[in-house]
């Protein structure tokens, strides 16, 4: 399916209901709310402060919200006061996102909009993301997963429609290793640090983690290592502004400064392997590991959906065939598909398959 067909279907999808649109200013909610106002009966964009986003994130979603002209509501919520999110355990972002979908549910309800709908996209899917498992529990709509839209779909659109986005949005707590409290202290050096790198480089995308790895007892409860990565690498291989950047970080409390010289770089590749059949010609397999396990049995009942499914718990296997093609799902996330004709075929089984997978 092209971008158009794509385009067309999530026109149809939102006319004449009533949405509530969880709103960040990033490049999928962006299109989405972008789509809601055209066609909807009724949008709003709600943007959740949680008291830990980067300092411009909810100045530039309502500046996108303006641009588009869709109505726009800023819910201030500190998270920080809420212990389950300040121990940062490794569901964080689903403990995060529950809180968000919480008050947009309210907000539905109260002003009886239809339903709430966010940006999740196929790509998304591909991703150990916790949080999604809050859509499926709080029947929050995900119509780019729906309409198999993915990250690069979408980007493609804002930039053919000359779309302005947000390109960080995501949540500061995203920059401590999971394990390590959360604390306002610890926010607001990143914070900083942040700040700083963007506005002496320009850069748009930075990232400073904060771990305490490789730091003794006491300078870890003190500072720890923070860990730069930004998306032009060669932008900060200046002796000068490193050594500027390193003081400069170390004075506002990290006792450590590294840089990744991968960079940061948040586009989801194509993670399909492809391979010949040995025993079909013109015929290869695919094969990818999604990073987190699968829940069997739920995945099975939602594959009943595609064709009839074979499912052994015992050998954390399920199978299935569809159109022509023999699909196998295993329980530690691999997924492996034989007899599919080429990458848009492959593509478009992984579109099809990816929405069943349940966590």
């Amino acid at each position: 399916m092209d971008l158009k067909e794509k385009m067309d279907d999530l026109r149809k999808y939102l006319h004449g209901k009533k949405v509530v649109v969880a709103f960040s200013g990033g490049a999928d909610s962006t299109l989405m709310a972008s789509v809601a106002q055209e066609e909807a009966q009724d949008a709003l964009a709600v943007t959740v402060d949680n008291g830990v986003m980067p300092a411009e994130c909810v100045d530039n979603a309502e500046e996108i919200a303006q641009k588009i002209g869709v109505k726009h509501l800023v819910v201030h919520s500190y998270f920080l006061d809420d212990p389950a999110f300040k121990i940062n355990p490794p569901n964080r972002c689903y403990v995060c996102k529950l809180k968000m979908y919480q008050e947009l549910d309210k907000i539905a309800r109260t002003r009886h909009y239809d339903c709430v709908v966010d940006g999740t996209n196929i790509s998304d899917l591909l991703e150990d993301r916790p949080g999604i498992r809050v859509n499926l529990e709080k029947e929050v709509k995900m119509p780019l997963v729906k309409l198999g839209f993915t990250s690069q779909d979408v980007r493609n659109i804002l930039k053919e429609l000359n779309m302005d986005y947000n390109p960080s949005t995501t949540c500061l707590a995203t920059r401590i290793s999971t394990g390590e409290e959360i604390t306002l202290y610890k926010i607001n050096r990143i914070k900083y640090a942040e700040n700083l790198i963007k506005d002496t480089t320009g850069m748009e995308v930075v990232r400073v983690r904060r771990s305490e790895e490789h730091t003794s007892e006491l300078q870890s409860h003190q500072g720890g290592l923070a860990r730069i990565e930004v998306e032009d690498v060669d932008k900060l291989i200046k002796k000068d502004l490193l050594h500027y950047l390193d003081l400069e970080l170390r004075s506002a409390g990290f006792d450590r400064v590294t840089l990744d010289i991968t960079g940061y770089n948040d586009s989801k590749e194509d993670i399909i392997i492809y391979k010949p059949c040995t025993h079909e010609k013109n015929r290869i397999m695919f094969e990818t590991d999604l990073p987190y396990p699968l829940n069997l049995p739920a995945t099975c009942q939602e594959l009943e959906s595609l064709g009839e499914v074979k499912c052994s718990r015992e050998m954390g296997v399920a199978m299935l065939e569809v159109g022509g093609r023999n699909i196998t799902l295993f329980a530690k996330g691999k997924i492996v598909a034989r007899k599919v004709k080429d990458r848009e075929d492959a593509q478009e089984l992984l579109v099809k398959i990816l929405p069943c997978i349940r966590r």
